[in-house]
């Protein structure tokens, strides 16, 4: 014996179903606003007045710098114009998840004749360096560098 669909049957049906997806949405919105890493600048109106003659400034150096990741080993390397390699002081540096400030590390380099490395701890997947560096000269270098540990 079958029992009959009722309008009853209908309403618990919606309820439920809305009731997940609502659920479910407010879940990973609260989620994404809690690890979310914050604002990059206080000011951007100021900062973007700076960016071009920094830009330039960094551009001036004429410095190729390459950051790599193998291993347990995060590689930073610069050479200057004619191809030498330049040994700058880190200023700033951050190691961590693009996604979330939770794994974020300060590398300690050391300076090996050639490159700036540093031994961290990357699991599998996407990591960014945020890198601060003073050229001889006094110029400042910012840069960002994407890398995937595997």
């Amino acid at each position: 014996m079958t029992r009959e669909f009722t309008g009853w049957h209908m309403l618990a049906l919606m309820l439920g179903g809305f009731g997940i997806i609502v659920t479910v949405n407010l879940t990973l919105a609260y989620n994404a606003v809690a690890t979310f890493p914050g604002v990059e600048t206080r000011s951007a109106y100021l900062a973007s007045q700076q960016f071009e003659a920094n830009r330039a400034a960094q551009d001036a150096l004429g410095w190729d710098v390459a950051a790599s990741l193998t291993g347990g080993t995060l590689t930073v390397a610069i050479t200057d114009k004619d191809g030498n390699p330049v040994q700058a002081e880190v200023t700033r540096a951050t190691f961590g998840r693009a996604t979330h400030t939770g794994q974020d590390t300060v590398p300690a380099f050391t300076w090996n004749g050639q490159a700036m490395i540093a031994p961290v701890t990357a699991g599998d997947g996407y990591w960014n360096l945020r890198l601060e560096l003073l050229a001889p000269d006094g110029t400042q270098f910012r840069r960002r560098f994407p890398l995937t540990a595997e």
